[in-house]
């Protein structure tokens, strides 16, 4: 009689594995629609103003004019 031998393989296998990863990628999710709520405008479109002003200009740019005209005049040779 001959010997024969039998070979049994068992796999065995485990799910539930990605809730941690669920849980970061809904947590990226979170974090983005806040950024995304603070960072763009409403649907309207508008948001609170920002008023910028800029004082004592006047003697900066008093006579910048005629100072660009006459250096565009020395280049062309006016």
């Amino acid at each position: 009689m001959s010997d024969e031998t039998a070979t049994y393989t068992t796999a065995t296998s485990t799910s539930g594995g990605n809730s941690g990863l669920a849980f970061v990628v809904g947590a990226l999710v979170v974090v983005v629609a806040v950024l995304a709520w603070f960072m763009f405008p409403g649907a309207d479109g508008r948001r609170g103003g920002v008023n910028i002003s800029i004082e004592g200009a006047g003697a900066a740019i008093e006579g910048a004019a005629q100072a660009v005209e006459g250096a565009a005049d020395d280049v062309s040779g006016k």
